[in-house]
C-alpha cells in the first residue's frame, strides 16, 4: 500500500472571484475565495489533472493542468497570477528538525506586481533577503514570542507593509505568504498560518 500526502490550496489571485477546483474530476475546494485556504486532506500519490472553476461554473476553466503528489510529502497549492493568466504553484511543507525550544519560519512572495523584497524585524535584523515573486525562503529557527515585522525592496530602505503583533509558538513552523497587489486593490498583505508540516505525520 503506498503511503498517503496531504495537500492543501491557497486562492491568492487578487482579481480572481470564488472559485471551484477538482482533481481529475472530484471538487476538492468549493467557493473558495481570495485569501481563503482549505484545510489540509490526506490524497493518494500519483498523477492529477487539475481543473479550476468560477464558482458553481463547469465550462471555460480558468486553469486546466497537472500534477504529481509525491509520496509521505505535505504540499500547500497556490493559485496565483492575474486573471486570465493564472497558475498552480506547489509548496511543499517539508519535514525539518527544530532546535528545542524554537519554531521555524518562511516567507513565500504571492504578490504579481511587487519587486523582490528583504524581510526585517522592526528591531533591525533581517530575516530574509532578495526574495522575488513565486519564491520560497526557507525555514530559520525562531525563539517563541511576538514579532514585528518590515517588507523592503531590496536595495531600498522604505517598506511597503509593516505587520505587527505576530504571534509564534514554539515547536511549530509557520509561513508568512505575502499576497495583493502594490499600489492596487486588493493591497499588499501577509497571511500567517499554521503549516501542516508542525502536526501532521506518516505512518
Amino acid at each position: 500500500m503506498r503511503a498517503q500526502a496531504y495537500f492543501r490550496l491557497l486562492h491568492a489571485v487578487p482579481n480572481a472571484p470564488a472559485v471551484d477546483i477538482y482533481f481529475n474530476g472530484q471538487k476538492v475546494a468549493k467557493s473558495l475565495s481570495y485569501q481563503g485556504f482549505t484545510p489540509y486532506a490526506p490524497i493518494t500519490p500519483g498523477n492529477y489533472q487539475v481543473r479550476i472553476f468560477l464558482s458553481g461554473q463547469m465550462k471555460n476553466p480558468l486553469l486546466d493542468t497537472t500534477l504529481r503528489i509525491i509520496p509521505k510529502t505535505i504540499f500547500t497549492f497556490a493559485v496565483i497570477g492575474l486573471t486570465p493568466r493564472i497558475e498552480l504553484l506547489p509548496i511543499e511543507d517539508p519535514k525539518e528538525n527544530l532546535p528545542p525550544g524554537k519554531l521555524g519560519l518562511r516567507f513565500v512572495h504571492l504578490s504579481p506586481n511587487t519587486p523582490r523584497l528583504d524581510m526585517l524585524l522592526a528591531t533591525g535584523p533581517t530575516l530574509f533577503e532578495n526574495v522575488g515573486y513565486k519564491e520560497t525562503a526557507g525555514y530559520i529557527p525562531l525563539s517563541p514570542g511576538k514579532y514585528a515585522i518590515k517588507l523592503v525592496p531590496t536595495g531600498r530602505t522604505q517598506s511597503l507593509l509593516y505587520v505587527p503583533n505576530i504571534r509564534l509558538t514554539s515547536g511549530r513552523f509557520y509561513t508568512i505568504y505575502l499576497v495583493g497587489l502594490l499600489g492596487n486593490r486588493p493591497p499588499l498583505q501577509v497571511l500567517i498560518p499554521l503549516d501542516g508540516n508542525s502536526y501532521l505525520h506518516f505512518s
